[in-house]
């Protein structure tokens, strides 16, 4: 394997790195449709449980009324 023969300064090696610093951003987010809530895109709504206008999957809050009534009775 090559090794350097010359050793690269602190300098050379960060400016090197700071190419890098403006690709790197933060995900971007959107809004439910259903409910209003802050999702990353192309995911189910952790709230309300729905994707593309239709619901896939149960949430907590889908649970709690259910729960409420199986008490009463």
């Amino acid at each position: 394997m090559a090794t350097p023969k010359i050793r690269q300064s602190h300098r050379r090696t960060h400016h090197r790195f700071s190419q890098w610093l403006g690709e790197k951003t933060a995900p971007g987010l959107t809004t439910c449709s259903h409910c209003g809530e802050t999702i990353m895109p192309y995911c189910a709504c952790p709230a309300c449980g729905y994707y593309r206008g239709r619901k896939v999957m149960k949430v907590a809050a889908d649970k709690a009324p259910a729960e409420a009534e199986n008490k009463a009775e």
